[in-house]
């Protein structure tokens, strides 16, 4: 099967919504899918208008507002996942306050989690530049500050290299930015716990860990996002059937098809989004 474009059919049930800049949110989806096998999903890769981590707030506002209104209109989604750190820290104030009957699950760097595991209470934490340069994040870590030390590191390009799935610089970027954060280690004054701060990192995890050491803890969101999805649904489906994925691009539909086979093993096709 090959990429497809064209009219989408719709949905027969009311899927989940769920978007990122790109081919990201694909791991946050993959969790998703697993927590809720019985349900259906509607994946929008926003790629004609990427990478959001490197744009400004008022540009990933009206990104996120235009997909939401659209995943409403076409598909009357009965909950939002918002799988993209940035889009999280720009919008979800916004869309909150433009649909506040819609569930809407965001996704942040779980510093948290990575504080519950960390024993020398130094932490990394690789995300975009936009996720780190946002009050939201910046009053995450503050309220955090007194527990333990945070080494932040923007991760310019990385997202847009893995969307291209580009190997060699996936692996040269990765090796930068991990010497970039600190030394990683378990012993004192070493980095003991990675948090992969954009949905994007997950799915480069195993390059991450040949840089880091295999005693590091590789922190992400996908199971946290997709276990307060669950508790967040208005509807369930039956338990007897097996969930749908739509997968739209509003840019190249290969490039997600590409990924979705590759990290989720789904092979059919993607189609274009004019939005």
């Amino acid at each position: 099967m090959h990429p497809q474009t064209g009219s989408d059919p719709g949905p027969v049930k009311r899927p989940i919504g769920v978007f990122d800049s790109g081919i990201g949110g694909l791991s946050i989806l993959k969790a998703l899918r697993a927590e809720l096998p019985h349900e259906d999903f509607v994946y929008v890769a926003d790629s004609g208008h990427a990478p959001y981590g490197e744009r400004d707030d008022a540009h990933v506002i009206a990104r996120s507002s235009a997909i939401t209104g659209h995943l409403l209109a076409r598909y009357n989604i009965q909950a939002l996942v918002i799988a993209c750190n940035t889009a999280t820290a720009a919008a979800v104030s916004t869309l909150r306050l433009a649909y506040p009957l819609l569930p809407i699950i965001g996704v942040e760097p779980a510093l948290k989690p990575a504080l519950a595991l960390s024993k020398t209470r130094r932490i990394g934490v690789m995300a975009t530049r936009g996720t780190l340069g946002s009050a939201k994040f910046g009053a995450l870590v503050a309220s955090l500050a007194d527990q333990a030390e945070f080494s932040c590191q923007p991760c310019d390009g990385l997202a847009d290299a893995i969307e291209r799935q580009d190997t060699s610089k996936i692996i040269a970027l990765c090796a930068y930015y991990t010497r970039a954060t600190g030394r990683f280690g378990i012993n004192t004054g070493e980095i003991d716990t990675l948090v992969l701060g954009c949905t994007h990192y997950p799915l480069v995890s195993d390059e991450l860990r040949k840089s880091v050491g295999p005693n590091v803890q590789l922190i992400d969101t996908g199971e946290a996002v997709a276990r307060q999805t669950r508790r967040q649904l208005p509807e369930h489906c039956a338990a007897d059937r097996v969930g749908t994925c739509r997968l739209l691009s509003t840019g190249d539909p290969s490039a997600l098809y590409l990924a979705a086979q590759r990290w989720l093993g789904l092979d059919q096709a993607v189609h274009s989004l004019l939005v």
